[in-house]
């Protein structure tokens, strides 16, 4: 009897957690249609996500873009999907167990969901509302099904008839009594069958409106529409391919990465969405005086094609955090000239409408020499959405930690004593110039190679000097001057390669780029924190 009654305390705990994990979806279901009404910003899921990602530490930072990518958001929302389940399932057990612990826990889970939400950059009161009915809700239904619960442990727990003991009567077959439909069903039954149909409507419900309020959500943003209408006005001056700019070696970058292939490292949750009809661009600080400009504004002031490759500081050795396109824009110099820039300051802390920012040295949006830009195109087409639609900042030389703002809404003119970006307390520095670097591309490392002649090939970069070499090691047997594609300029990358008679066995190949200054790229290895990796890369092959 003892190993049955557990048994089925077991199970009853099983149903416990699904009860938790059931109000649980609840309350984002009615939390995600009501953020339909009061905003986007009422999503918990987002809203924590998005707390989560401002104050994770600099190394899981790291590991996440390491080992997903750009898939690193996806991840964090399955990671904190798990975590949801499992601490309502929690929850549920301790609402059956040690009532009303578990309409409490779930309580508090609300409250953090608010606090979230409501200290979002631009968040109001109003936003709150979705998390705070959600709440309610889930605690209700938690509450009822905990009853549920409770009544069918304390039927099974009841201690057994003391007649259970008594020799029984022979037993009379099943097929002599007649079913009385009539006849009273136990409190253990009643109770099974009322948290049943409770949970499967409730949980039904909540799938299908939760996956619907998403969709919705989705399909009745305009902004995509919005883009695909935009037609912008031709540019003042346009990039020049130069003849021998881009080199016909299979498996090495492409001369321009295409928009769909290009990086995308952020802190944004979801992609923002910012009408152009709306956006505005607020340049204060120490300025002479405040500029509030619209899209249409700065379009007006003149677009010109500008060709910066851009890499992330979280780019490793060797690794696929840079690109290289045509952008479209105008300088930020021109825009900061209509605030009147003070003397002293010698930072712009740039925001963006999620409320990043960045630390850019005023002289690098100053200076006539270099191509700091708003830009609003990109490959010849308005800014994809995930790429800053409808303006960001593109500044060469500089990491996009500290210049590549996307969603931009204002350029402060400040110091870098009085103020701070958002990654510069997490550990990177406040100035990251790009560092010489180069890559192989092909061949891949743990490829098999055929015996022959191999094109090993790839790109260098050096921002805004520009490459003067490329120089490949195979087998430390020396370097050896690699062939240079025609540069479009300084600021973007340079494809490279080298013929080699590839015999068979394993081989090692290694890289080097020498800028026009005559620097040699540094070889000793070092971490992306503060400010960027550096190495050459070295990568083993197998020729077959």
């Amino acid at each position: 009897m003892g190993e049955a009654r557990r048994r089925r305390r077991v199970g009853l705990w099983a149903w416990a957690a699904v009860s938790g994990i059931v109000s649980a979806a609840v309350f984002l279901a009615v939390a995600e249609a009501l953020a339909l009404l009061f905003g986007a910003g009422g999503s918990p899921i987002l809203a924590v996500g998005g707390f989560v990602i401002d104050i994770v530490p600099q190394p899981f930072k790291e590991f996440a873009i390491a080992t997903f990518g750009e898939y690193d958001k996806l991840a964090l929302i399955a990671g904190l999907a798990l975590a949801v389940v499992i601490a309502s399932a929690i929850a549920g057990i301790l609402q059956a167990v040690r009532p009303p612990l578990g309409v409490i826990a779930l309580a508090v889970a609300g409250v953090l969901s608010v606090a979230a939400i409501v200290t979002r950059t631009g968040a109001t009161v109003l936003v709150a509302v979705p998390a705070v009915a959600g709440t309610v809700a889930g605690a209700l239904l938690l509450a009822s099904l905990g009853q549920h619960v409770r009544g069918w442990q304390d039927t099974a727990s009841a201690p057994a008839d003391p007649a259970a003991d008594a020799p029984s009567a022979p037993a009379v077959p099943p097929a002599s009594v007649p079913e009385n439909p009539a006849a009273p069903r136990s409190p253990a039954a009643m109770n099974r069958r009322a948290f049943f149909r409770t949970t499967a409507i409730a949980g039904a419900s909540a799938v299908l409106i939760g996956i619907g309020a998403r969709i919705v959500s989705a399909t009745t943003s305009s902004i995509a529409a919005v883009r695909q209408a935009l037609s912008l006005p031709a540019p003042r001056s346009k990039v020049t391919i130069p003849g021998g700019a881009e080199l016909d070696i299979p498996g090495i970058s492409p001369l321009i990465t295409p928009n769909a292939d290009f990086y995308r490292v952020d802190t944004a949750l979801t992609v923002p969405a910012v009408d152009p009809s709306t956006w505005r661009l607020v340049v204060d600080g120490m300025v002479d005086q405040r500029v509030d400009i619209g899209f249409d504004d700065l379009v007006a002031m003149g677009l010109d094609e500008y060709a910066v490759t851009m890499t992330c500081v979280s780019n490793e050795v060797g690794g696929s955090l840079l690109g290289n396109a045509i952008w479209l824009g105008v300088p930020v110099r021109d825009v900061l000239a209509l605030a009147g820039p003070q003397p002293g300051a010698d930072m712009v802390l740039s925001r963006s409408v999620d409320g990043f920012t960045a630390s850019t040295p005023l002289e690098a949006l100053t200076d006539d020499g270099l191509d700091a830009i708003l830009a609003v195109g990109m490959n010849g087409e308005p800014l994809p959405l995930e790429h800053g639609f409808p303006v960001r900042m593109v500044v060469p030389g500089l990491y996009g930690y500290v210049s590549a703002t996307k969603w931009i809404t204002e350029l402060k003119v400040t110091t870098f004593d009085a103020d701070e970006a958002y990654w510069t307390p997490r550990g990177y520095s406040a100035k990251a110039p790009i560092k010489l670097s180069s890559r192989i591309d092909t061949p891949t490392s743990g490829a098999p190679v055929k015996t022959g002649k191999v094109a090993v090939a790839g790109v260098a970069w050096a921002q805004p000097v520009g490459v003067e070499r490329v120089e490949v090691n195979i087998d430390d047997a020396g370097w050896r001057p690699a062939t240079l594609s025609t540069a479009i300029n300084d600021d973007t990358w340079v494809q490279w390669f080298v013929e080699w008679d590839a015999a068979p066995g394993t081989h090692f190949l290694s890289v080097r780029a020498v800028d026009k200054r005559g620097t040699t790229q540094v070889e000793e290895r070092a971490p992306i924190a503060p400010d960027g990796s550096t190495g050459w890369q070295r990568i083993l092959v197998t020729v077959q």
